[in-house]
């Protein structure tokens, strides 16, 4: 398999080339259909499952590819439930080790995810929009239950 694009630049993964046509897959869709072999060229540098993550949105794709453990995750999870947090509330709060939390903030800060903030006069974080976008994606069910709560 292999990641070609057509004439107006969509990328697709390559499943079947023929003489004339080429059965492909539209990643985002999943829709196969053949296009003409004229109107494909094939695409350096990109492997077949990078192309293949393109129906993940961008936000959960960088959460997922920089949230490694389920400490990271729990850690931005309660920052998008409790708002902004103080670093020394962090470190209080949390079992992470000085040197563990400032590790996991700075990737996250670097991926987007977390963005610094004041509180309380002190250095905090809060969660970024992309990172409460794919939280929001990640819990649907948290969010139904949440709505029909409010409804109530």
């Amino acid at each position: 398999m292999n990641t070609v694009k057509d004439d107006t630049g969509k990328r697709y993964l390559l499943l079947k080339h023929s003489d004339s046509a080429s059965l492909v897959r539209d990643p985002e869709t999943g829709n196969e259909c053949y296009v003409q072999n004229d109107r494909l060229e094939p695409v350096d540098g990109e492997s077949p499952l990078e192309t293949a993550t393109r129906s993940v949105g961008d936000p959960v794709l960088t959460l997922l590819t920089n949230v490694h453990d389920e400490e990271t995750l729990g850690l931005l999870l309660e920052l998008a439930t409790r708002g902004p947090l103080g670093v020394r509330t962090l470190l209080d709060a949390y079992e992470f080790c000085e040197s563990d939390l400032h590790g996991r903030l700075t990737v996250l800060v670097a991926a987007g995810l977390l963005e610094e903030t004041e509180v309380a006069g002190e250095r905090g974080y809060q969660v970024t929009d992309t990172c409460e976008t794919a939280l929001e994606t990640i819990r649907p069910a948290a969010a139904s239950a949440d709505e029909t709560d409010d409804s109530n």
